[in-house]
């Protein structure tokens, strides 16, 4: 049987990540998955690929409010919830959306972290920022994340992957939100629509990999790999390919343990 064997959310984008046992699909993806992000002076996001050292940001749940930690910082609180107010305009991409400024502390925080102005910023509203791609569909939402509400890996990819490099990588490298066991390495390449418990998924496209997967999760130092190997067997349309993007098509919760059934197949007709 194929299952879940791990869920991830990511409540700052290029931050550490949170590994739950249970997790809601909300409208944009899990709850609190990308919900907030760093950005620049200028509104434009800011992550690992220009700024590995928010790698070393770890995050976790902290009753109503997200905890923050950093190397020679005193921790940073922000609440989980805030009233409405007025926004500001950031850019994600191609996407111009509406967020809430976490204020000056938070500000003050990553700026010294990164050794460069940064501001944080929280998603205005689940109508904030529609899913932009050819495989959206009207209605679909989308946080902060890059492009997707959610990233399918298969532990059976990775361990083929690992078995191709000098040095085993783990998981964390790809900053899956869904693992997977108990099928072959790339079969969820081929599927086109999953369902898992009670909540159905479309397969939106592969994902495209990029300088993150060479960053250390636990240090922010950076080696060629695993790119450079994945490069060598995992191309397509001139990028590197790993794992799968997913959308969602309803609501409900996903937990570790649950099983995870294909549908239907791209092969399919």
């Amino acid at each position: 049987m194929i299952s879940v064997s791990g869920l991830f959310v990511y409540p700052v984008k290029s931050c550490g990540g949170v590994e739950v046992d249970e997790a809601v699909v909300g409208a944009t993806g899990f709850e609190l998955d990308r919900r907030w992000m760093v950005v620049g002076e200028d509104g434009v996001f800011l992550s690992q690929r220009g700024h590995p050292r928010l790698a070393l940001v770890r995050v976790r749940i902290a009753g109503d409010r997200l905890r923050l930690e950093a190397p020679d910082l005193p921790a940073l609180e922000v609440p989980l919830e805030r009233e409405p107010g007025p926004t500001v305009r950031v850019t994600v991409w191609r996407d111009d959306c509406a967020a809430l400024d976490e204020g000056r502390d938070a500000a003050a925080w990553f700026s010294d972290h990164l050794g460069s102005s940064a501001r944080l910023v929280g998603l205005a509203d689940d109508d904030a920022r529609p899913l932009s791609s050819s495989s959206a569909q009207p209605g679909d939402k989308v946080s902060f994340a890059d492009g997707f509400p959610f990233l399918l890996l298969s532990e059976a990819s990775l361990e083929g992957l690992n078995k191709r490099l000098p040095l085993p990588v783990p998981m964390d490298r790809f900053r899956p939100n869904i693992v997977i066991t108990g099928c072959p390495a790339h079969a969820e390449d081929s599927w086109q629509q999953v369902r898992i418990g009670d909540v159905g998924f479309r397969v939106a496209k592969p994902c495209a990999r990029c300088v993150i997967t060479t960053t250390n999760q636990e240090t922010g130092d950076r080696s060629p790999e695993p790119l450079r190997t994945l490069a060598t067997y995992r191309v397509g349309d001139g990028q590197v390919l790993f794992g799968q993007n997913l959308i969602h098509r309803g609501r409900g919760t996903v937990r570790v343990g649950e099983a995870v059934v294909a549908l239907s197949n791209k092969t399919q007709q």
